[in-house]
């Protein structure tokens, strides 16, 4: 009896030690074993930076800063979602099944031609014994591969690792759809959308202009702790301020963000045409260390047509139908190198008029002026 139980404990054991083993490979290795499938990473947090590049000339690098930040390209703030959802496709992406013989040849001469080239760098240990002990950890390239189009049915995405002798289909279980679009290598993609990121704390002053009541027109400085001075630009006169709005107004430029770059997306000639017209608002944060960040701003169309043009346009009421868009706007920024498209949603909450931050005026904050509602 006691011997039947000691082999019960040894075979119970050894199934244990076989389910262990199934359970490391199913997380450390690929369901189609060999380097030429193995295009995922394990642990995204050694990842120290990635390029991309495709066939028209597109090219970004993405760099981990020490903050834990991402640098785009020397120069450019990464997207911080756009960098995690790189991470995370890199974590989660799977062999879907080998490209069929049939098709073989054709995907491979489309990946070589239409396709987004993959790098990426990890920290790794230069000793490695039994994933036990690691040692003296470099910078190193730990995957290059190709990217290219979708299955037909939009399922997967042809892959294929450099140097590889056979292209696979890849996908992320659970997840309907292809991955394509995740690998783009276009650096506008890749752009943080953030205009103004400051706190309060940060913020010396700031001045709104506006082109057509420059009456309207304001600068709000910090002059101490809780402190505060609004002037009027037109004459340069102090007035009494709405401690609580002023203080919204600052703190507002936490988080003002674009929408969409159009530098790539509209001509150039387009461009010159809408940034030397007149323009609507001037919006200017100066920083304690002396950093200015501006935005300007100008009128967008409904449609991308003349006013003559769209002038015939009615509304449902069968009236002309007013040409400006009252949800978008344009705006030029980064010392004129970024023209944007903004939302007023995002942003009309720093584009209240002087006389809403004046001490006692009758104004509710959806703007609305008090006396209007007995008119």
């Amino acid at each position: 009896m006691k011997r039947n139980n000691k082999l019960t404990i040894i075979l119970a054991a050894v199934l244990v030690v076989i389910a262990g083993v199934l359970i490391w490979n199913n997380r450390y290795l690929s369901t189609i074993q060999g380097k030429d499938a193995d295009f995922m990473i394990w642990d995204t947090a050694t990842v120290t930076k990635f390029y991309l590049a495709d066939r028209f000339d597109h090219e970004s690098l993405l760099e981990r800063q020490n903050d834990g930040s991402w640098l785009l390209n020397d120069t450019y703030k990464a997207h911080s979602k756009q960098v995690k959802e790189f991470l995370t496709t890199m974590y989660k992406v799977r062999i879907k099944m080998p490209v069929s013989r049939a098709s073989h040849d054709n995907i491979v001469k489309q990946l070589a031609v239409n396709s987004t080239k993959v790098e990426v760098y990890q920290t790794v240990p230069r000793i490695n014994l039994f994933n036990r002990v690691k040692l003296f950890y470099h910078e190193k390239r730990t995957k290059v591969f190709y990217v290219g189009d979708a299955t037909k049915d939009s399922s997967g995405t042809f892959m294929l690792k450099e140097g590889a002798e056979k292209a696979y289909i890849v996908h992320i279980p659970g997840f309907r759809g292809f991955i394509t679009t995740r690998f783009t290598a276009n650096p506008d993609d890749w752009r943080d959308h953030a205009i103004f990121n400051a706190t309060l704390a940060d913020i010396k002053s700031v001045e709104v202009e506006f082109n057509r009541e420059p009456q309207s027109s304001f600068r709000v400085e910090n002059i101490g702790r809780h402190e505060y001075k609004l002037t009027r630009l037109a004459d340069g006169t102090s007035l009494p301020y709405d401690t609580l709005k002023v203080i919204n107004l600052l703190s507002s430029f936490s988080d003002l963000r674009f929408e969409t770059l159009m530098n790539n997306i509209m001509s150039q000639h387009r461009i010159d045409s809408i940034t030397q017209s007149p323009f609507l608002q001037r919006i200017t944060l100066t920083k304690i260390d002396g950093s200015v960040t501006q935005v300007t701003t100008f009128e967008k169309l409904v449609v991308n047509k003349t006013i003559q043009e769209i002038q015939g346009l009615l509304d449902e009421d069968g009236n002309p139908s007013d040409p400006i868009d009252h949800d978008r706007i344009y705006g030029l920024t980064n010392d004129g190198q970024d023209f944007v498209l903004l939302q007023y949603y995002v942003f009309d909450k720093v584009l209240h008029p002087l006389d809403y931050y004046e001490a006692g005026h009758p104004i509710r904050p959806d703007g609305v002026e008090f006396y209007e509602i007995f008119d």
